[in-house]
């Protein structure tokens, strides 16, 4: 009898590749190519979205703060405790507070924001310890494929 367990790198590369799904759904749809997804404790996706900036003209429709809420829906509650949210861009200030906010055990992220983010980039919000919440981050996750993906989008647009 084994006592294997699973890779949690496999189960991390797998979350962010559903994530960039998304992406590339928001990419369809002429947003900036950024997706998330929330997993439950179990690993099982609950929530999903990309970025809706365009579409709903909501400077806060970010991929994270939309499946964030959608997971929030889906268990009932705001407490995202024992939840991963696996995105392809490294975080910003705004979705970075909303994670902490919500409780989120851990934070899977791809590429990373020179220009934005706050999970080490610019700021380290979820790693601030006057907050009373910390989630476990996992950064470059299939870095690659999504600076890469977002790299096109913008190349395309200049």
């Amino acid at each position: 009898m084994s006592d294997a367990r699973p890779d949690p790198m496999a189960a991390d590369e797998l979350a962010v590749q559903a994530a960039l799904v998304e992406a590339r759904a928001a990419l369809a749809l002429g947003e900036v190519p950024i997706g998330a997804v929330v997993l439950d404790a179990a690993g099982s996706v609950i929530a999903r979205a990309h970025n809706e900036r365009e579409l709903g003209q909501d400077p806060s429709a970010h991929a994270e703060v939309i499946a964030l809420r959608r997971a929030g829906a889906a268990l009932g509650s705001w407490r995202l405790d024992g939840c991963t949210l696996a995105v392809t861009l490294e975080p910003c200030t705004m979705c970075a507070g909303a994670l902490v906010l919500a409780r989120v055990r851990r934070l899977v992220f791809g590429a990373w924001d020179p220009k934005a983010g706050a999970v080490g980039s610019l700021w380290d919000v979820v790693r601030d310890r006057r907050l009373n919440h910390r989630p476990e981050v996992a950064a470059a996750v299939c870095e690659a494929e999504c600076s890469a993906l977002l790299a096109d989008f913008f190349a395309a647009k200049r």
